[in-house]
């Protein structure tokens, strides 16, 4: 009785048996899978099977029967290549806003997609210099409904927060909530942010999702059409690097030759660079004057000089002077 009413199970379990243990490395014999199945309760014959593996064609699987010196049946091509997830796998486990915890039940489901077999090969550990995983285990979640407000032009509200010595959340504003209009996801040194219009502040601002409390849809319309409706999410990440204040305005920087690639990689393919010699070349970008900035030019030394605005220039010997009376 128990193998008659298994019976009806039969197409879904060989199914499984081709998903979970085949690949084109490991086929499994008519009598191979014969036996998967009776351990499974279900009875099989060879005629069946042969008729089985058609309807599963038929259902658009990629069935193939290979003969020679290791034949069998197996299942061929699959929603992921395995160079795909090997890629897919090393992104979330060298991913900084996913936690440790989440990074492997993402892994385990990636390893899901592919057989017993290939998911050995899954089981691998990328290591990145100076790694920090994220303690804020609801980020994920977070990006998930930041982007389900966005595609329905609502408000989100939050309360917001920074770490202090004793790794505590201090709230800002006393603890009272955000309510911010999505606009768009930012993605910045290994960090999401959201860019959108502040409602109290009336105007655009952005926030560290890994750092948002309580995140909530709420019923309210998105605001801010006029202040973001030309918002380049693009052009503001670049001119924000990683999200410090500043004074905005176009300078020029003068670099050597040398630093052609990290210029574009900073900036972009769309950069104009214009020879200065037969040594340098100059470029004029967009950006925010920010500590962050002023960080990146004072780390490519002699290579590069802030030519103008005159106010950047000062922006930059100021900064130089407090950190002159700090290691001075």
């Amino acid at each position: 009785m128990a193998r008659s009413s298994n019976q009806k199970y039969k197409l879904i379990r060989l199914f499984q048996i081709l998903w979970e243990q085949t690949d084109e490395d490991h086929p499994l014999t008519v009598p191979a899978l014969i036996a998967a199945l009776e351990a499974q309760g279900i009875g099989a014959e060879r005629k069946s099977i042969y008729d089985d593996m058609e309807a599963l064609r038929t259902l658009g699987l990629d069935v193939q029967n290979r003969k020679g010196r290791t034949p069998g049946w197996f299942l061929g091509e699959r929603p992921f290549e395995m160079a795909e997830l090997k890629l897919l796998v090393d992104a979330v486990q060298s991913s900084r806003f996913i936690t440790r915890r989440k990074s492997d039940a993402l892994i385990r489901k990636l390893e899901s997609l592919a057989s017993v077999h290939q998911a050995r090969q899954l089981q691998r550990q990328v290591y990145v210099a100076g790694r920090v995983k994220s303690m804020n285990e609801s980020v994920y979640y977070s990006i998930d409904k930041l982007h389900t407000a966005i595609a329905a032009q609502r408000a989100v509200s939050f309360r917001y927060f920074e770490y202090n010595v004793r790794k505590e959340k201090v709230f800002r504003r006393e603890g009272a909530r955000y309510t911010v209009s999505p606009y768009g996801l930012l993605w910045d040194s290994e960090n999401y942010y959201l860019a959108g219009y502040d409602h109290a502040a009336e105007e655009l601002r952005h926030y560290r999702v890994d750092k948002m409390a309580q995140l909530t849809l709420t019923d309210q319309p998105r605001q801010g059409d006029s202040a973001c409706r030309n918002l380049d999410m693009a052009s503001y990440s670049k001119k924000h690097f990683g999200m410090f204040s500043g004074r905005e305005g176009q300078v020029v920087l003068r670099c050597k030759n040398s630093l052609v690639g990290v210029v574009l990689d900073r900036f972009g393919q769309d950069a104009i660079l214009i020879p200065d010699g037969g040594e340098h070349f100059t470029v004029t970008v967009q950006v925010v004057v920010s500590p962050q900035f002023l960080g990146w030019v004072f780390g490519l030394g002699d290579a590069v000089e802030l030519r103008s605005p005159e106010w950047a220039r000062q922006a930059m010997e100021e900064q130089l002077a407090r950190m002159g009376k700090i290691y001075g």
